[in-house]
């Protein structure tokens, strides 16, 4: 069965920290669909006016970075399911179109501290599973053992690489603040 990470998120906007990310997940599988977000139900950042120019931004940074071409394909899904957006939806959805493929999310350990919050997140980490990436502040291996005490067949890959801190709260914040894109410490940070 092939193995098929689902990188999901509003990618508001796509940076550093998500490139690095997308590298380690083509590396460990067969292949990736990063899925934009119109509207991530817990988070009020990203709106519906601006999903259609990041699911744009999102298929020219992955075209601009030939280690990624034909290896990651960006998805749209989101923006036929409708409103809420909730990744059980997504999977469910994604299951159908690729029945030959074993799903996994693709979380940051800031996601992966309040998992229990989404929406039939059981069903998630027992249909299809989560590779879990480190945030600096978020202690992974003890998130999963609280998370697998409560299931033990909870299907749940930490994932390993160097911290990248480096948020798009960050930027947007930056960019608020006038700065120019296309200065050093931005430019740095954007994907």
């Amino acid at each position: 069965m092939k193995q098929t990470a689902i990188y999901s998120g509003s990618f508001n906007p796509l940076h550093r920290g998500h490139l690095e990310i997308l590298k380690h997940l083509v590396r460990d599988f067969d292949q990736v669909l990063l899925v934009v977000s119109p509207r991530n139900p817990l988070k009020p950042t990203a709106t519906p006016s601006d999903a259609q120019a990041r699911l744009q931004a999102a298929r020219e940074a992955v075209s601009r970075h030939p280690e990624l071409y034909g290896k990651v394909q960006v998805s749209d899904i989101e923006f036929r399911l409708g409103e809420p957006n909730y990744t059980i939806r997504t999977l469910e959805a994604l299951k159908t179109q690729h029945p030959d493929s074993s799903l996994w999310l693709a979380i940051g350990g800031d996601q992966f501290s309040d998992f229990r919050r989404w929406k039939d997140y059981a069903r998630i980490l027992l249909d299809h599973g989560i590779c879990v990436f480190p945030r600096q502040g978020y202690d992974l291996p003890s998130l999963a053992a609280d998370l697998q005490s409560e299931n033990p067949a909870y299907r749940i890959r930490l994932m390993e690489m160097p911290l990248v801190n480096i948020s798009s709260t960050q930027i947007r914040t930056a960019l608020s603040r006038g700065e120019d894109p296309a200065s050093p410490l931005l430019f740095d940070m954007l994907f």
